[in-house]
């Protein structure tokens, strides 16, 4: 997933922030349950989280 993270507001990314953390959650307990063949996608999305409290941190600077 390609974010445009320079064009989104602190309130957007927030929002965006929240909503992938609790995609992880979830993710990562059908892992457990089922076994999920797509491991791939949780490693994407902790990428995303990275890349999204690295701008609002670069923002407070």
């Amino acid at each position: 997933m390609k974010l445009k993270l320079k064009e989104k507001s602190d309130k957007e990314l927030q929002k965006m922030l929240l909503e992938i953390k609790e995609e992880v959650r979830k993710f990562n307990f059908s892992i457990s349950g089922s076994g999920t063949k797509n491991v791939r996608k949780s490693r994407v999305a902790k990428r995303d989280i990275a890349r999204i409290l690295t701008e609002l941190n670069n923002r407070k600077k």
